[in-house]
């Protein structure tokens, strides 16, 4: 004998609300790519902007030997991987990214400048950790990501193809439809 249950679990396929748990609507999620609706707890009815996200600082400052070769003087923040930290429920990552070694490296510096004491590794390594992570995600979840020291990367077109090299590109907001003057972040 077969059971329905009168109500799917986030992620699950769906025709209306009424079919998802109580808290849960039916939606698609064009951002990735599955036009078919599922469950989701996630409403967009507040700006982006108007969420609070649990983010970690410098978030894969961690270890003491560079990817130089070099020991690590710099602050390491963290005790866990960046994998660890989003199946934690951390959805926001700051990460300081400078111009070093002609490419863009993750850096806990000052000044402007990477040092061989400061540098952690490349930031290719980290992004792509982070498209592995939302890849497996299901469904897919918010995350947001601060990248500091932008000025430091002083390569034409440097972080546009750091993050096409990673695979992430597909998920960059799009700069067109950024906020302008404070604006609030768009709701989708």
């Amino acid at each position: 004998m077969f059971t329905r249950s009168n109500s799917d679990q986030e992620g699950q396929m769906c025709v209306l609300d009424r079919n998802c748990n109580s808290g849960l609507h039916c939606e698609t999620c064009v951002a990735n790519g599955n036009l078919r609706p599922r469950c989701t707890g996630v409403q967009p009815i507040i700006p982006t902007s108007k969420y609070a996200w649990l983010t970690t600082h410098n978030s894969s400052a961690m270890g003491d030997l560079s990817a130089t070769w070099s020991i690590i003087l710099a602050h390491t923040n963290q005790q866990d991987t960046v994998t660890s930290q989003l199946n934690d429920g951390i959805r926001g990552l700051t990460l300081d990214m400078y111009a070093f070694q002609n490419d863009i490296w993750l850096c806990h510096s000052f000044g402007g400048n990477c040092y061989n004491i400061a540098a952690f590794q490349p930031a290719i390594n980290v992004l792509k950790e982070i498209n592995s992570s939302i890849s497996r995600s299901q469904p897919i979840r918010n995350h947001h990501h601060f990248h500091r020291g932008l000025c430091y990367i002083t390569s034409p077109r440097g972080l546009t193809k750091v993050f096409d090299a990673s695979g992430l590109m597909k998920y960059w907001f799009p700069v067109s439809r950024m906020p302008k003057n404070g604006g609030k972040w768009p709701i989708s």
